[in-house]
């Protein structure tokens, strides 16, 4: 999953980048909310991190403009400020949720999933998708009770068509989420993980669940639930 953050604390922002990316996360880091705004038009993300004070663009009017110009991702403020005067306008403006520094990142992982899931209509850490389970805050796939041995690339493309069981997907897409920008993207590297994933999920439940659709992408072909 794709997270943009927009932070002028440097410090911080290093600090949110990495303990993401170990929970599995794609960050891309803006330090001022035009910047934010840019990355979010022009880049597709899953969720954004957005503080209040931030120079060029506050988060206030970076998360109008968002909704504004039709952005639907959910968006977490991350802020300093904790008085309920600020924490309503933000609500209002659309931001989806809101957390005060400082914090402790577990409580902000588990509020990004639960953005997450509600974005993509579910409410419970565990999806299942036919014989297959998720395990959305170990990040985990099981068939029968029993893990799957996936490869990190392999359940990211996994979770993310599941998350998204009822669209296709295209290749553009799952590159983008198993490679952070700036890293070489090999083409056909879709293609070979799709290929593995499909072999060892007939393995372990006999079917394939993940057909392509001619072109347009992937799609998981159990209802998700």
């Amino acid at each position: 999953m794709r997270v943009l953050v927009v932070e002028d604390n440097l410090l911080l922002a290093h600090h949110l980048s990495e303990r993401l990316g170990e929970a599995n996360f794609q960050v891309k880091v803006a330090t001022d909310g035009r910047e934010g705004l840019h990355f979010a038009l022009e880049e597709p993300h899953d969720l954004a991190i957005i503080d209040l004070g931030l120079p060029g663009m506050d988060g206030f009017e970076l998360i109008r403009s968002l909704r504004q110009a039709g952005q639907t991702l959910p968006v977490l403020v991350l802020t300093a400020r904790g008085n309920w005067e600020d924490k309503v306008e933000a609500l209002q403006l659309g931001a989806d949720d809101y957390v005060v520094k400082p914090f402790q990142f577990e409580e902000l992982s588990a509020r990004l999933n639960a953005l997450l899931r509600r974005a993509a209509g579910f409410v419970q850490p565990r999806i299942q998708g036919g014989p297959v389970v998720l395990d959305l805050n170990r990040r985990q796939a099981f068939a029968a009770d029993e893990p799957l041995p996936l490869t990190l690339y392999e359940y990211r493309i996994l979770e993310y068509l599941m998350l998204h069981h009822r669209q296709a997907v295209t290749k553009e897409r799952l590159l983008s989420v198993l490679y952070e920008d700036g890293e070489e993207r090999e083409p056909n590297v879709v293609e070979v993980l799709v290929g593995r994933l499909r072999r060892k999920l007939e393995a372990a439940v006999g079917v394939k669940p993940i057909e392509t659709v001619r072109g347009r992408g992937y799609l998981y072909t159990f209802l998700c639930r």
